[in-house]
């Protein structure tokens, strides 16, 4: 079976891909039948140079191959028909910008496979880069509120050289008692609380959180059930309510009142509350400065986040009192940051991270027969049609 990994074809290019040149040579010596190429790019943090040292071949024309693996969208006039594919469509949540993509893909009979709706038999995602975005967002919000108020001047996390070299440049800080919100506890929750626990700012209860004032900065991490209750008023019920989103409601404005930065890292859905409302944050009462919005869905949960950010300019200012965009340093903003590639800036460490779940979690379906359904549960397309999986996006494919 021939493998083709394809440059980055988003603008501006992003410089993650899914194999390391190591791990494609770790992979063709545990699979005899592994085959694989590397398409040319000018851009992708592994040179070009670096794979033809491993011996892996590279060259432009992927046309061949059997399957075509990228991280991020394909644009749709280099689609090839009658190819399998895997990348990030984001075109679960029936994202509309992408709508065409999937119309496309369906129309040229492409078997799709999405890095996202890799799953276990419990529908628990195996991959992502999300435990990186966390790093990043940390820092991040961190950069942005030592920018704010003109206390520190961070280097952009996109100069660094990975995760440790973020860690080091924060640990040079002397912060004032913050508290840190993160809602979320998956892979980019738990990314978030590695940076923080490496600079050693301590983790309470949401309850000491809400109750008691520190002398030193801490953090709390909330669960779905922590920022969302029922309306009418019986105890959260996780089932129940990812079912009937529309009983719940935020409950999050408690911690609005006591913490200065929230990092958002939940998993949204299209039909839940709202997290963040504008109420909220026109309140007197809010005292959030900093919005680090990991999760960056637009028109989603987060009231502040009107539009993504990018890793050339990260930050924005939120007016909330007429809901609409400023200059971070004007006096009533809070600084909203919306990268929704975060992972990106730091591209080694992700690629490398990356492939390592891939070659552990998805490659041996390849070869096993698919014996625990990892590929069938990931197909959204297969000729010319969904999957039953994924027929709900029938309407969105339809224009509805």
């Amino acid at each position: 079976m021939k493998f083709g990994i394809l440059k980055e074809r988003k603008n501006p290019p992003d410089r993650r891909v899914v194999f390391s040149p190591e791990a494609l040579v770790a992979l063709q010596k545990t699979y005899p039948e592994f085959s694989v190429v590397v398409e040319h790019s000018p851009d992708r943090i592994f040179k070009d140079e670096e794979y033809q040292s491993a011996g892996i071949e590279v060259k432009n024309d992927l046309s061949d191959c059997d399957v075509l693996i990228s991280v991020k969208e394909i644009p749709v006039s280099e689609l090839i028909p009658n190819k399998t594919y895997f990348f990030f469509s984001h075109t679960i949540k029936k994202q509309v910008h992408n709508r065409v993509l999937l119309q496309t893909i369906l129309e040229k009979n492409i078997e799709l496979y999405d890095h996202e709706t890799i799953v276990d038999a419990n529908n628990k995602r195996l991959i992502g880069f999300g435990k990186y975005a966390g790093y990043v967002g940390v820092y991040n919000s961190i950069r942005a509120f030592g920018l704010k108020f003109e206390l520190f001047k961070l280097p952009k996390a996109s100069s660094l050289n990975g995760k440790e070299d973020l860690i080091r440049y924060l640990k040079r800080l002397v912060l004032p008692p913050l508290k840190f919100v993160i809602t979320g506890k998956g892979k980019v929750g738990k990314g978030a609380q590695e940076i923080l626990n490496a600079l050693k700012i301590k983790e309470v209860s949401a309850a000491h959180f809400l109750t008691k004032n520190y002398t030193q900065s801490v953090y709390t991490q909330l669960g779905v059930a922590d920022y969302y209750k029922r309306k009418d008023d019986h105890p959260f019920d996780f089932e129940h309510f990812k079912s009937n989103p529309s009983a719940y409601e935020s409950d999050f404005e408690k911690f609005t009142k006591v913490s200065e930065i929230y990092i958002s890292g939940h998993f949204y859905s299209v039909g839940s509350p709202a997290i963040l409302t504008r109420e909220m944050l026109q309140s007197k009462d809010c005292k959030l400065k900093i919005v680090a919005d990991i999760s960056c869905d637009v028109d989603g949960p987060i009231a502040c986040t009107l539009r993504s950010s990018t890793i050339e300019e990260p930050l924005y200012g939120y007016l909330p009192s007429e809901n609409k965009e400023v200059d971070v340093f004007h006096p009533a903003a809070i600084v909203v940051m919306a990268v929704d590639n975060l992972p990106s800036e730091l591209p080694r460490d992700a690629s490398i991270g990356f492939g390592e779940m891939f070659t552990e979690h998805v490659i041996p379906a390849f070869f096993n027969h698919d014996k625990d359904g990892i590929l069938q549960r990931a197909k959204i397309a297969q000729q010319g049609k969904l999957t039953p999986r994924f027929s709900y996006l029938q309407d969105y494919v339809d224009g509805k």
